[in-house]
């Protein structure tokens, strides 16, 4: 069955944002009666960049709309579930007929693949309407069924940041840092084991393979893209081998600490923040992340405070489900 294509527009009306600069609003740790999403042009955290007192002059804009980045990180498009402000160079789509949640996650979806036509010197703007995406929404999407998360937190501990005391570390003196293999993409196999490369997708996984032949790499490590979509950080639970385009990284052997979800939920993001330091022509190969440096919590003896890491996170709502 072909899959039939029509202009963004013709099922959404796509509108300039709020155009607010985060600096001049006052910030809130979370979302309440007060505050409300202040969405950006960030590509992570559901696009939202803080929590922002809310301005009786300002018309907010209303949720179950999609927002879409038309620069920085371009075509970044998430569905909002709250009433919020936007920044600039920000798009929000109302769709033109009656639209479920799951059809409107599947058009973010869409919208999101087509981020490779564009870059920091090709904006999305003047094109954004003229977007092609699907008419339909494959039965089989709208069917699936998806696990509902606990909303809880794994303990009951309130555990807040401070980073004024957080200090500066080398990767080389917190990470035990591995190139990644260089080698053609081996066999696929449907049960075989997980394939890495430089998406920002899937956790990074772009397939199963098999394993014999192949350079396995231990579990419970961080892979960070170093080309294509570079400075994107997951944690690998399991066993996997992973192309030339991707950093393995463990907790330094002299910590005697093994990495786990928590710690490394807590690292990715620091990772990730560098993101914007590399491109095409400057990639964020091994060499060049071993010249890096990391900004972490510290216990009492100057060492990064792993134990307050993994705290942290089991702290956050939803962190009974990881």
């Amino acid at each position: 069955m072909i899959m039939q294509l029509t202009k963004l527009s013709n099922l959404f009306e796509a509108k300039y944002g709020v155009n607010l600069e985060l600096f001049s609003l006052e910030e809130n740790s979370k979302r309440n009666g007060e505050f409300i999403p202040f969405v950006s042009r960030t590509e992570n955290n559901n696009g939202v960049s803080a929590f922002v007192r809310i301005d009786p002059s300002l018309n907010a804009i209303q949720k179950n709309t999609l927002t879409v980045a038309v620069s920085g990180s371009v075509l970044s498009a998430f569905l909002q579930p709250y009433d919020y402000y936007s920044g600039r160079d920000l798009y929000y789509l109302i769709p033109k007929r009656k639209m479920t949640e799951r059809e409107l996650i599947y058009y973010a979806i869409c919208i999101k693949k087509n981020k490779y036509k564009y870059s920091y010197g090709r904006q999305a703007n003047k094109t954004l309407r003229d977007l092609l995406i699907p008419t339909e929404i494959p039965e089989k999407f709208l069917n699936l069924e998806i696990e509902k998360l606990n909303e809880n937190s794994f303990s009951d501990k309130k555990i807040s940041l401070n980073t004024k005391n957080w200090k500066w570390f080398g990767y080389p003196e917190v990470f035990d840092l591995v190139k990644g293999y260089y080698n053609n993409r081996p066999e696929l196999d449907p049960v075989g084991i997980p394939f890495i490369s430089a998406t920002e997708n899937n956790n990074g996984i772009t397939d199963f393979v098999i394993k014999e032949g192949t350079k396995i790499f231990s579990g419970r490590s961080i892979t960070v893209s170093n080309d294509g979509s570079i400075g994107n950080a997951f944690y690998q639970e399991k066993d996997f081998t992973c192309s030339h385009s991707v950093n393995v990284i463990k907790i330094n052997k002299k910590y005697k600490k093994e990495l786990n979800q928590y710690i490394a939920l807590f690292l990715a993001p620091l990772i990730q923040k560098e993101k914007f330091r590399f491109n095409y022509g400057f990639k964020w190969r091994i060499e060049r992340m071993k010249e890096s440096k990391i900004k972490l919590p510290v216990n009492k003896d100057g060492n990064p405070d792993w134990e307050f890491m993994e705290d942290y996170i089991k702290s956050l709502p939803y962190s009974a489900s990881i």
